[in-house]
């Protein structure tokens, strides 16, 4: 399945979700029940990637957890703030870089209407 068709997936998953649930609850309730609607859709989810960072050829896994790797292709990155900074869009950029993936979706469950909280973050797609 390509990146796109995943996202298309996620995407609809959120949006059902975040109707549900509404906007304002932690994190991590949005990470466990989109990772299990993800999963119902028959995708692979895998949870709190460590993302190793590759410096002089020595591999350090401190610091860097990816939210979710789905079919292991898009890494989501999952908030729930009132509004995302800037520097959310560059984390997700560097988990894609540093995991050599292509697609990210950076979602915030704290905006009023999941489609102003949505994200599309690439590397070399």
């Amino acid at each position: 399945m390509h990146e796109n068709e995943i996202a298309r997936l996620i995407v609809d998953a959120a949006y059902q979700i975040h109707t549900t649930l509404g906007p304002g609850l932690l994190k991590s309730v949005y990470e466990a029940v989109l990772g299990y609607e993800l999963q119902k859709r028959g995708l692979e989810v895998t949870r709190q990637i460590p993302i190793p960072v590759v410096y002089e050829q020595m591999s350090f896994d401190e610091g860097f957890r990816a939210d979710l790797l789905v079919a292991g292709k898009v890494i989501v990155e999952l908030k729930s703030v009132e509004k995302v900074a800037p520097v959310h869009k560059k984390q997700l950029l560097t988990y894609l870089r540093l995991a050599d993936k292509r697609l990210g979706l950076l979602i915030n469950f704290g905006a009023a209407l999941i489609k102003d909280g949505i994200t599309r973050v690439v590397n070399r797609l």
